[in-house]
């Protein structure tokens, strides 16, 4: 059983990357993980301020926000699922926030357990190429962290409120979470 940690990064309450990281957690239960979904635009992440007292107390950040409850979540995760609508071709700034904190674990060596992550995006346009900036930005993370990518749904032409529900995203997101 692995501990699954699923960050979303939308504004839109039950939009389609919102659906998409459901979809990912009901497969990922049904092979017995454990899941948590932490929904980083309804929290209150401030972006890195580099001020170099990361772990200089008791929490991973000195300033105060949300994502010291957060680091927690973080620590105790196996797996680290992105799932996000595309801004302007990368993470919304809610999420991004969210990443770029993350630096706090890495200087103080607090990301050992997480060995796999996924990502799940979505987008109103129709070219699957408009990802590629924020497939890069994943894939460089996953890279320079040395987790395994154990699987990337890119899903277009998703816009209105229940878009996806016209593909068959969902169905290939529950299957990715079944996988893991």
């Amino acid at each position: 059983m692995k501990n699954i940690l699923i960050l979303t990064g939308s504004p839109r309450k039950g939009g389609n990357s919102d659906l998409l990281a459901d979809a990912f957690a009901k497969g990922s239960a049904e092979a017995g993980h454990r899941i948590t979904k932490y929904d980083t635009a309804s929290h209150r992440i401030q972006g890195c301020r580099d001020c170099k007292h990361c772990y200089k107390t008791d929490k991973a950040c000195v300033f105060d926000d949300d994502f010291n409850e957060l680091a927690v979540l973080i620590e105790k995760s196996d797996v680290l699922v992105f799932a996000t609508p595309l801004y302007w071709y990368t993470f919304p700034s809610q999420l991004k926030s969210a990443i770029d904190r993350m630096i706090s674990l890495v200087m103080a060596d607090r990301l050992g357990h997480i060995k796999e992550t996924a990502l799940l995006a979505c987008a109103a346009t129709e070219n699957t190429s408009d990802f590629d900036a924020l497939v890069k930005t994943y894939e460089s993370i996953a890279n320079y962290l040395h987790w395994m990518d154990v699987g990337q749904l890119l899903v277009t032409e998703v816009y209105e409120a229940n878009d996806i529900l016209k593909t068959d995203a969902l169905s290939k997101a529950q299957a990715l979470g079944k996988s893991i």
